[in-house]
């Protein structure tokens, strides 16, 4: 599943949405989760769908990038409709079977829950494919950058963050590895029940954090030997500047987020 999750890699491109502050791309993915949970209708969900779609036409990186990212989270999709299903009550009752009850709003709850987990999950993937490491942390550090006159060490925080997100598609590719080996030495991770599969798992995770651990350990040494030193101070070869696309950009955004508030 870890293998199947796009946020935090990134897709080479000369598109307009590479080509965007991503300061800009950080402040429109924000706004466009807050859309996500404002929008509470058919019409909406449809807006945000579109606005979706043209995005993702705009950032010319392959639809099946995008639907790895959703096939990584069907676990968590299926669990959140399933309890809307059975535990919202409100409206006439569907279905119901003894203790077993389906009500028109579990049934509503069930689906737009399910969407809005979806387009939450293609929408940062969006940020991510389009926005290299070193552009994403140089747009993180700018956009804290006030926080800094409280002591806040916005540099370190905006490194970590960054880091964890380039972290994620490798521990991705480690953990397949682990798999493949554990399944060439007779591992089993697809049969018997519930509690034997979690336990099944034990070969697979134990390794994996002990890379985990060790590749942390070995970037805090290379970045000692090359005598890394952020914060205050230290310059940048490309510094981030706006541009007309990027004030575009964001007069789109405030539109979009009036649009999704006047509509509710």
């Amino acid at each position: 599943m870890l293998k199947d999750i796009t946020i935090g890699q990134y897709y080479p491109g000369n598109t307009i949405l590479h080509r965007l502050d991503p300061r800009v791309k950080i402040l429109g993915t924000i706004i466009y989760i807050i859309c996500v949970f404002l929008a509470n209708d058919l019409i909406g969900f449809c807006l945000l769908v579109a606005v979706l779609i043209v995005l993702i036409l705009l950032s010319k990186v392959p639809v099946k990038r995008y639907l790895k990212g959703v096939r990584a989270i069907w676990v968590l999709i299926v669990v959140t409709a399933v309890f809307n299903l059975l535990l919202t009550r409100g409206g006439e009752i569907v279905i119901s079977a003894g203790v077993l009850k389906i009500s028109e709003t579990g049934i509503h709850n069930a689906i737009f829950y399910s969407i809005r987990l979806i387009l939450l999950v293609m929408g940062a993937s969006i940020m991510t494919l389009t926005t290299s490491p070193n552009k994403l942390t140089d747009g993180m550090e700018e956009g804290l950058k006030p926080l800094s006159k409280a002591g806040v060490p916005i540099h370190d925080i905006a490194m970590m963050m960054s880091i964890a997100l380039r972290f994620i598609p490798i521990l991705g590719d480690e953990a397949e590895k682990i798999k493949r080996a554990q399944l060439a030495r007779g591992a089993n991770f697809d049969e018997g029940g519930l509690i034997q599969r979690v336990k099944g798992l034990i070969p697979l995770l134990v390794p994996l954090f002990v890379s985990a651990f060790l590749k942390a350990d070995e970037l805090s040494l290379a970045m000692e030997a090359r005598c890394y030193r952020g914060g205050a101070g230290r310059t940048k070869l490309h510094p981030l500047k706006f541009a007309g696309r990027d004030y575009a950009a964001l007069i789109c955004v405030a539109v979009f987020l009036v649009v999704i508030i006047w509509m509710r």
